[in-house]
């Protein structure tokens, strides 16, 4: 197997991930700043197929002449290199104007302005190419419940959301918003913190044929939930629109490792889903692989491209040996055993109804529920063979 990337896989990354200078909240930045035009260049060399960016990745917030420059400098190195826009965002946490959120903040004025900076990169990505807006409201949330009406929050939030999808709409753009749950971090509690939330959200928006997801490792694993079954619901909800891959070590801070670098055996599982899909819908993911990490503070500018060369080898390994898994007689034999396979198998039967099941004598009545419960279900050995397929004791 070669561990070379090519575009059918799809890789790409944002600009503040291999360009973070290591600044924390605890001390001075570890490497200098990337040139974003050169962060392109370089991606292209070590074989990315697209990038993402922050509007103020690529210009200083608020600065109307660089803008203008580094757009153009930015088409400049994307019709040199080939590499797609595959999404853009806008940060909307960064600035000191944005502490208690953009689209719910108790500053009407505020609301508006971050209105406007959303809008005015919607249309930065469409002129772009971009496909995809991601919408990660960070500082949408609160420290103090009694700091927020929490009703009007979510009235606001709605609104927003709303209004910059029917602006696309209207514009007749080819893009979707995907909205980015965490939990935590920067703020204490933020809006919409798991793929469960947002997808109830979704459902009661105007626009929201066009609002989906994009569900992070960290994110969903910070908050102690399985990242692999968050992307199966927003799969079945036809609501997964973009991915962010990266490492977690479980409840703690958002560390933004490489992919498969926390926890190898969710990591395993969740390129097993996005490349061999359901086994009752089987099929590759056909989005982008976008990775959101960050180089360790401990890494310099060499150890920055090692490591998002890292994030690419770590998933074609783990694609090779899901692949593999699948396609093991003895895998599929356990999979039978293990009753997966039944599970496609509609409760209730195609032209049954409820009446027929309850006058069924056998679905209940006599029905040998001592015996199922004697069932072995096998599902240790199966995670078993899964392993040895991961750790390469299996060809």
């Amino acid at each position: 197997m070669t561990l070379t990337p090519t575009p059918e896989d799809k890789f790409c990354f944002g600009l503040w991930t291999v360009g973070w200078n290591a600044q924390d909240q605890f001390g001075k930045a570890t490497r200098p700043n990337l040139d974003p035009i050169e962060e392109v260049r370089k991606l292209k060399e070590i074989g990315a197929w697209g990038f993402t960016f922050h509007d103020n990745d690529l210009f200083p917030f608020g600065d109307r002449a660089a803008r203008e420059e580094m757009i153009g400098k930015l088409k400049d190195a994307i019709a040199e290199t080939g590499l797609v826009c595959e999404m853009v965002t806008t940060n909307t946490f960064s600035e000191p104007i944005f502490k208690d959120g953009a689209f719910t903040s108790n500053d009407r004025g505020v609301r508006r302005y971050g209105l406007r900076k959303v809008i005015e990169n919607i249309d930065l990505a469409a002129e772009l190419g971009a496909k995809t807006f991601v919408m990660w409201g960070g500082r949408e949330g609160s420290e103090y419940d009694c700091a927020k009406d929490l009703y009007a929050a979510h009235e606001r939030y709605a609104e927003g959301i709303d209004t910059v999808a029917g602006y696309i709409k209207s514009k007749g753009y080819d893009m979707r918003i995907a909205l980015e749950p965490k939990p935590n971090e920067p703020r204490g509690n933020i809006f919409l913190p798991t793929i469960g939330h947002a997808l109830a959200f979704i459902e009661k928006l105007e626009n929201g044929d066009i609002v989906g997801l994009n569900p992070e490792t960290g994110h969903e694993q910070m908050a102690t939930l399985n990242y692999t079954h968050g992307l199966a619901q927003a799969l079945w909800a036809d609501k997964l629109f973009h991915i962010d891959l990266n490492g977690q070590h479980g409840p703690m801070y958002d560390q933004d490792l490489v992919f498969g670098h926390g926890d190898l055996i969710s990591a395993f599982f969740t390129v097993d889903l996005l490349e061999n899909g359901f086994p009752s819908r089987p099929g590759a993911y056909t989005g982008a692989r976008h990775f959101d990490y960050k180089p360790s503070r401990t890494e310099h500018e060499e150890g920055q491209w090692d490591s998002a060369k890292a994030n690419m080898d770590m998933y074609l390994m783990l694609k090779e040996r899901a692949l593999a898994f699948r396609a093991d007689p003895e895998v599929q034999e356990a999979l039978a055993y293990s009753g997966v396979d039944e599970l496609a198998k509609p409760t209730i039967a195609e032209g049954e109804s409820l009446e027929d099941v309850l006058a069924d004598r056998s679905a209940y009545e006599e029905f040998d529920a001592e015996k199922a419960g004697e069932r072995n279900y096998g599902f240790v050995r199966l995670q078993q063979l899964a392993m040895q397929h991961l750790l390469g004791f299996k060809a």
